[in-house]
């Protein structure tokens, strides 16, 4: 009797390992939920985003460097209003890396360090001090276009249940804990961004940096969605930048770890800003960080609200070299070499005037 229990309970556990390989898990994104399809999987190491405010519109045009073995993937993304869809540019990243580039210094030290003769030789890099953001049950599709890769569908639905039907006949299967995450959207009747998406080259699958998508939608307050990460089954990282009148910030950090601000400032867009802009504007730039260790700790959406003062800030990475003068000599050498002079000449001094006065008193 044992030996049968025990074969059932291997059997039983091949199967439910066979089961999982074939079912594989949805991993969520910083606003939204990536589906593969069936049989791989698909993870998102970084999201990064830019927001765009203006008081009435809001934009964010995202950008997800993936892992995993699909071949092709479902995105979902709650959006508070009626949204436009189209290719965003890969520019804008490199224009905004550019920007908040940290400002490196140099700053120099008097004693040695592990890096120093006669320890070592050479410098190193420390980071500067951080600076202490209703319809029916049916799915309506409202629009339907091809960006690129992307097949982007713009969805309205009164019932979970009715997004897990439409992503099953697109060929995906909709996890039950999607379908609960997305009721509260539902019930505050947002709309729905629904993109499949493939590789240009079909036989490879989805990895690296995807092309980025500008989704635009009307908003009386900036806000990016956050709740569909609480799904994902590791940490998550966002990196987020917000152009807006003013500094903005999160209004909580929602479960991660505090937002960290890496820039802060007043600029004149150009380039692709401007284009995201509608042309050269003065505008506030935020660029911020964050960690999600455990996302099952989101509780909502991200917030964002303008700071009482709009106080620059720029990282500022230090190179550390030591004080030298001259062909580079230290100066702690000559220091302490000059010391070691002086008492020397001091000890001198010292016994010769002992050895004078013992020579008075023998006289």
């Amino acid at each position: 009797m044992w030996r049968k229990r025990r074969t059932l309970a291997l059997l039983f556990a091949l199967l439910a390992t066979q089961v999982g390989a074939l079912v594989a898990p949805a991993h969520a994104c910083g606003c939204g939920a990536m589906v593969p399809g069936a049989a791989s999987r698909i993870g998102v190491d970084r999201e990064t985003s830019v927001v765009r405010w203006d008081g009435r519109t809001e934009e964010i045009v995202m950008r997800f460097t993936v892992t995993g073995d699909a071949r092709s993937a479902a995105w979902i993304m709650p959006v508070p209003g009626r949204a436009t869809v189209e290719l965003g540019d890969p520019a804008l990243f490199s224009q905004l890396a550019e920007i908040v580039r940290p400002e490196r210094r140099t700053r120099t030290h008097f004693w040695p360090r592990g890096d120093d003769w006669p320890f070592s030789s050479g410098g190193r890099d420390t980071a500067g001090a951080p600076m202490p953001g209703a319809a029916g049950p049916a799915v309506a599709v409202v629009g339907r276009e091809r960006l690129g890769p992307f097949d982007v569908a713009r969805l309205t639905a009164g019932d979970p249940d009715a997004l897990r039907t439409w992503l099953e006949t697109n060929g995906f299967r909709l996890p039950d804990r999607l379908g609960v995450e997305l009721r509260p959207y539902v019930e505050r009747g947002w709309e729905y961004v629904a993109v499949r998406l493939a590789p240009r080259t079909s036989d490879r699958p989805l990895r690296g940096e995807l092309d980025p998508l500008r989704i635009r939608f009307d908003s009386d307050r900036p806000v990016y969605p956050m709740r569909l990460s609480r799904m994902a089954a590791g940490p998550q990282s966002l990196g987020l930048y917000v152009l807006a009148d003013h500094r903005m910030e999160p209004a909580s950090p929602i479960g991660g770890d505090r937002p960290e601000v890496t820039f802060a400032g007043s600029l004149t867009t150009r380039g692709a800003l401007a284009e995201l802009t509608g042309g050269p504007k003065r505008s506030f730039l935020t660029a911020i960080d964050q960690r999600f260790p455990e996302p099952a700790r989101i509780d909502g959406d991200h917030e964002l609200r303008a700071t009482a003062k709009d106080t620059p800030f720029r990282r500022v990475v230090y190179r550390e070299e030591l004080l030298t003068v001259g062909d580079g000599v230290p100066v702690w050498l000559l220091t302490v070499g000059g010391l070691l002079l002086v008492g020397a000449a001091a000890g001198v001094v010292r016994v010769r005037g002992r050895r004078s006065r013992a020579a008075a008193v023998t006289a």
